[in-house]
């Protein structure tokens, strides 16, 4: 059974759900009403991490949608991707830095997406051609990374990645290639039985360096499964890295976090960023963490890591740029600009006063 059969067997109703588990009549409506407004869909591979005798099991919640309550709270487009699109599919956010939506899907559909707008349903911001990409980064040399990411850049045909891969080799000025997936976490499948795509990893990364950015937010979540297709990913000369984002009810706990960071560094997988969730619709009132117990959370955790488990920035990806947390001083809580939208703003420290239950910070409350 090839990967694509394996994944037209996803869990995409509450009847796939109340066939394997018991629902009650209840939480079968609740998730009917979801998934009329937002896709569900979850491997049977993620499915069974699921323990559900547990009604707060982490993998639940990031998988399942939840059934207490369905607020609208929040925003669709929560870092501005509208204002820096240059091309359909195609952003230019920060001087250096190219982001390509390549694909509209995903093996699951996370509870906490922050690109819910359109993955699982349209294609109508996915760029269609590697060849126009392409001449766009040719015509602006400042460039020298593209991100390929979606939905999920794995989830693509394996033509369809060569495709991307090829044409983005060829642009001189670039110095790596980036692809974000979450297949590696919650459908390893896709990488443990394609020696096809292993291969043209391989020889586009004989061209340009290549790493894979994928998320793995909860120790339960680095199987055996998912080892092997980091292990075979870096067999192929990958480096991967991951983004971590920081969740209420399923990696909140310094204990949980920091077991999390130390097994990716076991398997080598260098930690990129721990990303404060943003406020999208259906995560806002569910997922986030007010930010002066993020702060507390994580400097925790880093206690309890060598150099390489806390080398990651805790940190907001704002429309106005990445925004590390620095921490508590005074009554204030202190932000700084690591990137920036507006490049002069790079390095630039602001402070807000502290809010327990501020969670997110508006483009006006700065001030620099």
């Amino acid at each position: 059974m090839s990967w694509k059969d394996s994944l037209a067997k996803n869990i995409t109703t509450a009847d796939d759900i109340a066939k394997r588990v018991s629902l009650s009549d209840e939480e079968q409506e609740k998730i009917r009403q979801y998934t009329e407004k937002y896709p569900m869909s979850v491997p049977e591979y993620y499915f069974n991490l699921i323990n559900w005798d547990d009604p707060d099991d982490p993998i639940r919640k990031i998988a399942i949608p939840r059934t207490d309550a369905f607020k609208q709270d929040g925003v669709l487009d929560t870092s501005g991707e509208s204002s820096n699109t240059v091309l359909q599919g195609v952003q230019h956010k920060y001087r250096a830095t190219v982001l390509v939506l390549t694909s509209p899907a995903c093996a699951m559909v996370c509870r906490h997406c922050f690109r819910k707008r359109f993955v699982g349903k349209e294609d109508t911001e996915i760029a269609q051609n590697p060849a126009e990409v392409a001449g766009y980064l040719k015509e602006h040399p400042e460039v020298n990374n593209v991100l390929l990411s979606g939905g999920d850049s794995f989830i693509l045909d394996n033509e369809k990645i060569k495709g991307w891969l090829d044409a983005m080799t060829q642009v001189d000025t670039l110095d790596f290639i980036r692809m974000g997936t979450r297949v590696p976490v919650s459908f390893p499948e896709r990488i443990n039985s394609d020696p096809e795509l292993l291969e043209i990893l391989k020889k586009a990364g004989e061209k340009k360096q290549i790493y894979i950015v994928t998320q793995f937010d909860h120790p339960r979540e680095l199987t055996e499964e998912a080892g092997k297709s980091v292990k075979l990913l870096q067999e192929q000369g990958i480096v991967v890295k991951n983004q971590t984002v920081l969740l209420k009810g399923i990696n909140d706990d310094p204990a949980v976090m920091g077991d999390l960071l130390r097994k990716m560094s076991s398997v080598g997988i260098v930690q990129h960023y721990i990303f404060q969730c943003r406020p999208v619709v259906g995560a806002m009132n569910y997922f986030q963490v007010p930010l002066t117990q993020g702060i507390k959370i994580i400097d925790e955790v880093y206690k309890n890591q060598n150099g390489l488990g806390k080398a990651a920035d805790y940190a907001m990806s704002h429309p106005t740029g990445k925004i590390k947390i620095l921490g508590e001083l005074d009554g204030k809580t202190v932000f700084q600009y690591k990137q920036a939208k507006n490049p002069e703003n790079t390095g630039k420290v602001f402070m807000l006063d502290s809010d327990d239950e501020r969670c997110w910070i508006g483009p006006d409350e700065i001030k620099l």
